[in-house]
């Protein structure tokens, strides 16, 4: 999208300004966008997240976090540095996303030439569009559908037989799905090519106890990679390494959208995640584990279905997928 906004004139009379809800994204989509221009990064394309900035003044399209360009507008009512406004991955409607979209509304009529693009794997669109635009003229809508190759979807819900006391554990659940992916390339003979697999967990702790158990099980050939914002810039690029054998990424949702993680053939999803939501009672910000949408659990199988077929084994019940709502809660509104 900013190298389409470039093509197109924009960023000449100001930056053009990329958001994303978390630092790794910023940094990877600009890594990613100064790659492909061919330039180095902090100059034509660069990125600011909390105490780091590695821009220039002949920086053309600036990623940054939500909150990095809420606060400029204390002191850039107006944000008058940009021309175009591009904020990505809407469906998570942050406290901080919310505002801007609000904020943005209001300032258009004010920057008659601001272009704002918003863009999101999962969004609303009909209510966006209202938004932006009017009852009568909503503002425009362009969807891009993307190449994906089919994906098998096994639902495993963490319980036992009946004979059994008590359900599997998480970790349980997930090392007994790596066993029936390899049970399945053996059949299937999806012995070459990609392998990897990646594993989605609500948080930082669920994702140390999780490389605990697959590291204390010995899979052969298999190398157990954590990724979440809290690692520093040289763990986080060790998934984007070459590497040989098979490689289990266990990530948060950060794996879901806004970061591609190569080489998936398999996802594991036990459907839950971590998010930050508001109680306007207490007045407080909290991080309860919740239960995925239907929306958000498609755009995670659709994870392994990039470069080739793939299998998503999800940790619970198809009745489970289809009681859960269509999308994502908003997270500054959701009642606590």
């Amino acid at each position: 999208m900013p190298k389409m906004c470039l093509e197109l004139g924009r960023g000449r009379r100001g930056l053009i300004g990329h958001t994303q809800p978390r630092r790794l994204a910023a940094r990877s989509v600009a890594s990613r966008l100064a790659e492909e221009l061919e330039v180095s990064l902090g100059e034509q394309v660069g990125y600011q997240v909390r105490f780091t900035d590695q821009s220039s003044p002949t920086t053309l399209v600036k990623l940054m976090t939500d909150g990095i360009l809420l606060a400029e507008t204390q002191h850039d009512p107006l944000l008058l540095r940009y021309d175009t406004i591009i904020i990505d991955e809407a469906h998570e409607r942050s406290l901080n996303i919310d505002f801007l979209l609000g904020y943005l509304k209001r300032l258009l009529p004010k920057r008659p030439d601001l272009k704002v693009i918003i863009t999101s794997a999962t969004i609303d669109v009909e209510r966006f569009a209202k938004h932006f635009g009017t009852a009568k003229t909503p503002a425009p809508v362009v969807e891009v559908t993307g190449r994906t190759y089919p994906v098998e979807v096994h639902y495993r819900p963490l319980v036992r037989d009946e004979d059994d006391e008590e359900d599997r554990t998480l970790q349980e659940g997930i090392l007994h799905a790596v066993e029936e992916i390899e049970a399945i390339e053996r059949e299937k003979g999806w012995l070459h090519g990609p392998r990897d697999v990646l594993v989605f967990l609500p948080g930082e702790r669920e994702i140390r106890e999780t490389a605990d158990t697959l590291r204390r099980a010995e899979l052969k050939g298999t190398e157990i990679l954590p990724l979440y914002a809290r690692l520093s810039n040289e763990e986080q690029n060790r998934v984007f390494a070459p590497h040989r054998g098979r490689r289990i990424v266990l990530a948060t949702n950060v794996a879901e959208t806004s970061l591609t993680v190569p080489g998936i053939r398999y996802v594991i999803d036990p459907g839950l995640v971590r998010i930050s939501r508001y109680s306007y009672r207490s007045k407080i910000q909290r991080l309860p584990v919740e239960a995925v949408s239907q929306a958000s659990a498609n755009q995670r199988k659709g994870r392994c279905g990039r470069i080739a077929e793939g299998v998503c084994i999800r940790l619970y019940s198809e009745e489970d997928f289809l009681s859960g709502p269509a999308l994502p809660i908003p997270k500054s509104s959701a009642p606590i």
